[in-house]
């Protein structure tokens, strides 16, 4: 069972975000950002991965590997959050919090307690 926050929007169809570690965002980060709209985040991204090349050298190359990898699986778990962010900044009103097996029962329950 997984936590899972629903959003809903005037014009358009609610959004369901899980509240769980994202394998895509981790593994991905940058393609994650641009897929989602996370634009600021994937700059931001972009001129940390340049500071850590240009670091490297002074680092050691197995550091800044491992700060990289570091830094993704940190990605990986505030994925969700940052899409949460985004969501409510477009519009979107949290709607609340629902625990199910996936994102349709959790946007059911939602619709049946509406």
């Amino acid at each position: 069972m997984t936590l899972y926050s629903v959003y809903a929007h005037q014009h358009d169809a609610p959004v369901v975000v899980p509240d769980r570690f994202s394998v895509f965002a981790a593994l991905l980060p940058l393609p994650y950002m641009l897929l989602n709209g996370l634009w600021l985040w994937a700059l931001a991204f972009c001129l940390a991965l340049t500071g850590l090349f240009v670091w490297a050298p002074v680092l050691g190359g197995a550091a800044a590997f491992w700060l990289y990898v570091l830094g993704a699986v940190l990605f990986g778990f505030e994925a969700a959050t940052l899409r949460r962010v985004r969501l409510g900044r477009r519009g979107f009103a949290h709607a609340g919090d629902f625990v199910a097996r996936d994102g349709d029962d959790a946007l059911r329950v939602w619709l049946e307690r509406r």
